[in-house]
């Protein structure tokens, strides 16, 4: 059975960095796309971040390009999502959620929840002055 175990949230003043970090057990996450999802209060579930079983593709949503590094330690079976230049729209609860590469692109997984089908509790990231 998958479990997904996310760490690293917290508060953060605008222009603060976080580095969020999921860790796996009961599967070898090298065989599976992960990636990063968030859901601030009262909007739906979006797809922020995701990364090939490689590591060699990667998408970003538009809203965080330039701003956040996802990366995948498939040795330590984790992923890690850095948060530079945060902004009060980044607050929300981010989960990390892994699934085999069954979709044709990284970024159609990414953009459709519900293509993954393991997923983490959740931490809380509120970026607030």
């Amino acid at each position: 059975q998958v479990q997904l175990v996310e760490s690293g949230g917290g508060l953060v003043q605008p222009g603060g960095s976080l580095r969020l970090s999921c860790a796996a057990s009961g599967v070898t996450l090298v065989y599976y796309v992960i990636g990063w999802f968030r859901q601030a209060p009262g909007k739906e579930l979006e797809g922020v971040s995701c990364i090939s079983s490689s590591g060699g593709t990667t998408y970003y949503a538009d809203a965080v390009k330039g701003r956040f590094t996802i990366s995948r330690d498939n040795a330590k079976n984790t992923l890690d999502l850095q948060m530079n230049s945060l902004k009060p729209e980044d607050t929300a609860v981010y989960y990390c959620a892994a699934e085999p590469p069954r979709w044709s692109t990284v970024r159609a997984m990414c953009v459709t929840q519900a293509a993954f089908g393991s997923w983490g509790q959740g931490t809380q990231v509120t970026v607030s002055s």
